[in-house]
């Protein structure tokens, strides 16, 4: 693979305490991201803000409010892990939609490539910029417009099943399943409006559970354990 677009949640970078960050499994995911970068792979990430912000449980807030707060609480994802990633000797760059001072730098597709061409691990945070769009249609889309091979989901839960495992312990896990079939059966990878676009621009998406040892390199390099969503 020659680029990809790993997606992390928020509550998976929290660990056990659901909340804020586990400095813990941020370095291991660091560290796994370094080797793929030191074999030469362009990494680009994206960063969920569930661990600081769950806006849309509240009716007492406005959805667009609601939903820029919660691109603030994916920068503050990406300067926290980003920071890490340093730590253990990366060179990172955070790209958002939307002018944040000196915190950021503005994303288009130029800047994204000479980052990557630098060997540069490049967050783009912040979402698409607008409301009523999540980050699961933040990462279909950055995949797409900088040409990425396919989209890593980095999870709390191994794969995509035919049920809610947690409430359904006969729930099968597929192997592979088609885009068409996610959005027929409404699997729920990704949001409804993700899934469309990953359709109609052929993105394959490797669904995975962060919490497995070494599971982003494994993904890579082709022992994976996961789903496939094929196009």
């Amino acid at each position: 693979m020659r680029r990809i677009l790993l997606k992390l949640s928020g509550e998976a970078l929290a660990g056990e305490k659901k909340t804020g960050f586990d400095e813990a499994t941020v370095r291991m995911v660091a560290l796994q991201v370094k080797e793929l970068a030191d074999d030469g792979i362009q990494v680009g990430i994206v960063i969920g803000g569930g661990n600081f912000w769950r806006g849309r449980t509240s009716e007492n807030i406005d959805r667009t409010k609601a939903d820029q707060i919660g691109m603030l609480a994916t920068i503050m994802n990406c300067i926290y892990v980003s920071e890490i990633f340093r730590s253990v000797g990366m060179t990172t760059n955070i790209l958002t939609p939307f002018e944040c001072g000196s915190f950021t730098k503005l994303f288009s597709k130029d800047r994204a490539n000479k980052y990557f061409a630098k060997g540069d691990v490049v967050f783009f945070a912040g979402g698409t910029g607008h409301p009523y769009f999540s980050t699961d249609t933040g990462v279909v889309l950055r995949a797409i417009e900088v040409d990425a091979e396919v989209i890593l989901l980095a999870k709390a839960i191994d794969g995509v099943y035919d049920d809610d495992p947690a409430k359904n312990p006969n729930a099968k896990r597929y192997d592979e399943v088609s885009i068409q079939e996610v959005i027929a059966k409404n699997l729920q990878v990704v949001d409804m409006t993700a899934s469309i676009l990953a359709r109609d621009n052929k993105m394959p998406m490797w669904v995975f559970s962060l919490n497995e040892e070494n599971s982003i390199v494994n993904t890579v390099k082709g022992t994976f354990n996961g789903t496939k969503v094929t196009v």
